[in-house]
C-alpha cells in the first residue's frame, strides 16, 4: 500500500464556491433542525398592512394647480358675464290698476243712485250703529223721509220742508222697514209760513204756497202753531200760489 500524500496544490475559485455554499447549507440544515423555545417567537408580529393612499380627485388637483381658473370672475373683470333677466311680474302696472280700482269703488259708492240724491253709501243699513235720538232723519225702502221726535216718526212732506229744516242729504241714515216698524208714526212735518203783515197763513209743497182756508181747516190738518215759520211778505209774494186748502176753498188771497 502506498502511502498518498495530499494534495497541496491551490484551491480554485470555483473549488472555494462550492466549500462555501456547502457550508451554508449545513449551517441551514442546524437550524431547521433546532426546536424553538415558547419564550422565543418563530417570527416577529406581522404588522398591519399600511393602507394604500387614494389618489387625489381630478377636479382637485385641477384647482390647486390652477386657483385662479376655478375663483369666478367679477363684474368688471375678464370673463365676466352678467347673470340672465328675471322675468318682470310689472308691478307699476298692477299697482296703478289697483289704484284706479279703487278709484271706481269710491265713485261708485258716493254718486247719488236715486231721485233723492242719496248714494249707495247711505244706502247700506247702518240702524245697528244708529244712536235713538230726536231729530234723527231716517228713510225706509219708500221714498218717505222720517224725523225722529219723541220716539215718534214725523213725515216729511215735502223736499220744501227738508230744506227749510236746514237738512242735507248726508243727514239722512237708510235703514231697514223693519227699524221703521219699531216706531210710532206722528203727525206729519209741513213747513207752513206767515209774514208778519198778514193774518194768512201757507203751506209749502212742490215749491208752491197753498193757502189755508181758516183755523178750522188748519187744525183739521193736524197742524200746530209751533210749525209756524214768520218769512218777509215780499218773500211769500215771490213764491207761486197753489191749490188753496181745502181745494174749492177759492182764489188765494196775496199776503
Amino acid at each position: 500500500m502506498t502511502n498518498q500524500k495530499p494534495d497541496s496544490r491551490p484551491l480554485t475559485a470555483n473549488q472555494l464556491l462550492d466549500l462555501l455554499l456547502d457550508a451554508l447549507l449545513d449551517r441551514q440544515a442546524e437550524r431547521q433542525e433546532v426546536v424553538p423555545s415558547p419564550a422565543q417567537p418563530t417570527s416577529k408580529p406581522s404588522q398591519p398592512p399600511r393602507k394604500r393612499a387614494q389618489p387625489e380627485p381630478a377636479h382637485r388637483r385641477t384647482a390647486a394647480k390652477s386657483p385662479a381658473a376655478a375663483r369666478t370672475p367679477r363684474p368688471g373683470e375678464p370673463g365676466w358675464e352678467p347673470p340672465a333677466k328675471v322675468p318682470s311680474v310689472h308691478l307699476e302696472k298692477i299697482l296703478a290698476r289697483f289704484l284706479v280700482l279703487v278709484a271706481v269703488l269710491i265713485v261708485a259708492v258716493n254718486v247719488p243712485v236715486n231721485r233723492y240724491g242719496v248714494s249707495l253709501a247711505r244706502i247700506m243699513p247702518d240702524s245697528a250703529a244708529l244712536v235713538i235720538r230726536d231729530g234723527l232723519v231716517l228713510k225706509g225702502s219708500s221714498p218717505e223721509i222720517y224725523m225722529l221726535q219723541d220716539d215718534k216718526l214725523r213725515w216729511i212732506s215735502s223736499l220744501d220742508a227738508f230744506d227749510h229744516l236746514g237738512l242735507k242729504w248726508g243727514d239722512v241714515h237708510v235703514v231697514e222697514d223693519a227699524f221703521l216698524e219699531r216706531f210710532e208714526q206722528g203727525r206729519p212735518i209741513h213747513v207752513l209760513l206767515k209774514c208778519p203783515d198778514s193774518p194768512h197763513i201757507y203751506r209749502l209743497e212742490n215749491q208752491q204756497k197753498r193757502w189755508i182756508k181758516d183755523i178750522d181747516t188748519f187744525l183739521a190738518e193736524g197742524h200746530q202753531w209751533e210749525d209756524v215759520r214768520f218769512v218777509p211778505c215780499s218773500y211769500l209774494r215771490d213764491i207761486p200760489d197753489g191749490p188753496p186748502i181745502p181745494e174749492n176753498a177759492g182764489l188765494p188771497p196775496q199776503p
